[in-house]
This record gives structure tokens, sequence and C-alpha cells, in this order.
């Protein structure tokens, strides 16, 4: 069978590959075309258009980028036509897929959505759409399903979330290798990751990066998007205590002793890797505003969410600052508060539903298919 498959962002990138594995597994004979990056591209298939010319962040950023995305919508629909999939398969990336989710309904193609969008935490309005324009949606956080079947009467799948198949079947170095392959010193390291689009990056290394000077005895070490070129970071890498690895993200949480982490997934991947983490925050003035008056979360990391408490310190626009930040990260560097941390990320994971989230989607969406 042919499959179509959508993913506009780094995360995407990743769950997107995994479950390309999985459908190759599951069904032999399977031509997949899509959108995503390198790891979906290593996988097999043909890649369509990178995710980097797709990720805009923010409401201002977005209407600035109008025409590109417009353009991408008509490009893609063009392409879905001529390719003639059997199932188009979305990855998350809810303002872009639900758009081409309409229009391919309307001709008949079955649609299926992995990684569903985070509509429980703003505009909610959206299920009727979702109950509009999918036939099946695969969910990836345990309270996701009550939210859909309980208050919207939609039967979704709850599959676990495809991170915990991610890193436990990851390939680390150890940590002497890893130390010496990116000439890194024996100080313990704090992991800084920002984030993959250029926005949020420029944003928030800055301030993120503002505290090395107050930890002299850690080395602070960027975590490198794929979708950015190394230059792109060398105003960054100035304090002789800022080290840099690229698309090794993996590796780097591995030999962590702490981090500063950029909300979104990195957040719940840190946790996994079971790395004591702040989040921090910092949107333009004018997308700030608008979201927070459409938001409807308590928090906005995922840890946070899952465990419908706050279990990491969340340090968002205006108190994400050099002090706020000094603060949290000293708690984190006390033993009697790791430890009480990491007993809450063991839980996380149990409420996460164990392993095989790309088998179970692969084996749904081609049973369904049959």
């Amino acid at each position: 069978m042919k499959y179509y498959i959508i993913a506009g962002e780094a995360s995407g990138d990743l769950h997107g590959s995994n479950l390309m594995k999985a459908l190759y597994r599951e069904d032999t004979n399977a031509e997949i075309r899509f959108w995503g990056g390198e790891l979906m591209q290593n996988v097999g298939g043909t890649l369509v258009k990178h995710y980097r010319e797709l990720s805009f962040m923010g409401f201002i950023e977005v209407v600035f980028n109008l025409k590109t995305i417009l353009s991408n919508i008509q490009f893609c629909k063009k392409d879905i036509d001529h390719f003639k999939p059997d199932a188009i398969i979305f990855i998350d990336y809810p303002g872009f897929n639900m758009r081409i989710a309409k229009w391919a309904k309307l001709r008949g193609i079955p649609t299926h959505y992995y990684i569903s969008p985070q509509i429980w935490a703003w505009k909610e309005n959206r299920i009727a759409a979702v109950k509009r324009d999918f036939d099946k949606l695969y969910v990836i956080l345990p309270f996701e399903k009550d939210f859909y079947e309980k208050k919207h009467q939609f039967p979704v799948d709850f599959v676990g979330h495809p991170l915990i198949d991610a890193i436990h079947s990851r390939n680390v170095s150890d940590e002497i290798t890893f130390r010496k392959e990116n000439q890194l010193d024996e100080k313990p390291i704090i992991a800084v990751l920002p984030g993959s689009r250029k926005q949020e990056i420029t944003k928030m290394l800055s301030v993120m990066l503002s505290v090395v000077d107050t930890f002299p005895g850690y080395q602070f070490v960027i975590a490198g998007a794929p979708s950015q070129e190394h230059g792109f970071y060398a105003p960054f890498l100035k304090n002789k205590n800022v080290r840099f690895i690229s698309n090794k993200t993996y590796d780097l949480l591995s030999h962590a002793t702490a981090a500063l982490v950029t909300s979104g997934t990195a957040t719940l991947e840190t946790a996994l890797f079971k790395v004591p983490e702040v989040v921090c925050y910092k949107g333009s003035w004018a997308s700030y505003q608008i979201a927070k008056r459409l938001l409807t979360l308590k928090y906005i990391s995922l840890v946070n969410l899952i465990m419908d408490q706050q279990v990491v310190a969340e340090l968002i626009q205006e108190h994400c600052n050099p002090e706020n930040i000094k603060t949290e990260l000293e708690k984190l560097l006390d033993p009697t508060y790791r430890s009480a941390l990491l007993k809450q990320y063991d839980t996380l994971e149990q409420k996460l539903g164990g392993m095989g989230a790309s088998e179970k989607t692969a084996q749904l969406i081609v049973r369904s298919l049959r």
C-alpha cells in the first residue's frame, strides 16, 4: 500500500522515522512518500520537503510567513493528488495538517492522525474539525483518551508515548568516548536545549547562558538542532565554559548532570533520560500576550501536564531571567532535591504506557486499510 506522511518538525521526524520502520515491517510492500527530515529519509521512502522549510514559531511569525505557508499547502495537495496514496498519516503539526486533512477527507482519502493536535491546550473548538476530517486518531498522552472519548465522544486509540521506544533503542557511546570525541573536559555537564527553530534559539540561548560564570565547576553544552548550521551558534560560544554538540542530543542527555530546556517535547525527553531540568521559555511580547489569553493550561511542560502537578520548575517570560535560572539550577545540583525529582520521573514513565507505540500504531493503520 501507499502511505503519505506529513511531519513538520524535528520531533515529528523522529517519531515518523520509527513509525516508518514499523510500517515497513507490517506491510512489506509499503511505498512511502513524506514530508520530514534526515531521520525519516534514512529509513527509506521519498522525501518531498524538509521540515526546516516549514517551521515558523509564534503567531506573529506565522503572519509574516503566510505566503510561504499557503504555497506549501497548495504544493502538498498537488503532490498527494499525483501520488494517490491509500492513506495519509499526519504527525502533529496541526496548523498545516488539519488544512490538508479537510481537503483529503473530501476526496475520500483515509486520514490517520498520529500524535494528535493539542486542542486540550487551546482551540478546543477544533474538536468539530477533528471529528469531521480524521478517520483514526492515535494519542500518546494518557489524559488525551479521556479528553476525546469522555468529553467529546470521539473514539481514539491510546498507543503510549513513542519517546520511550526512541530512548530505549538508542545507541549511546560510553562517557569517556563521548567526552573525547566532543572535546569535553572532566567537569560535570549541564545540557542546554534551546529548541530547534531559529527564532526560539536566538531568544533563549542568551538568557540560558547568562548563568555560566556562576557555575565555574560545570561545563554548559549546547545541543545543536540538526536543522541549523554550526555557524548560527557561533556568537554564543565565546565563553570557554560553553561547548557545542550538533545532532547528538540523546548522547548529551545520557551524560548530563542537569539541563536547561526550552518548553516542548524536549522537556519530556529530558525527564525520560532522568536528568533534572529547569524549563525556560520566552516568546516575542506580542506572541506571548496572545498565547496567554488563549491557553487554558496550568503548565507549559509536558512533564507537569502529565503528572498534573509541578514536578519541574517553569520559568516563563519575565520570570525567565538570570537570577531565577541560577536559583533553580542550584536546586537541581542538591542531592536531596535531585533524589525526590528522580522518583517523580519514575512515576511519569509508568504513566506513559510502556514501549511499542510505533508498532501499535502501524498495526492499527495497516489493519484498518486491509
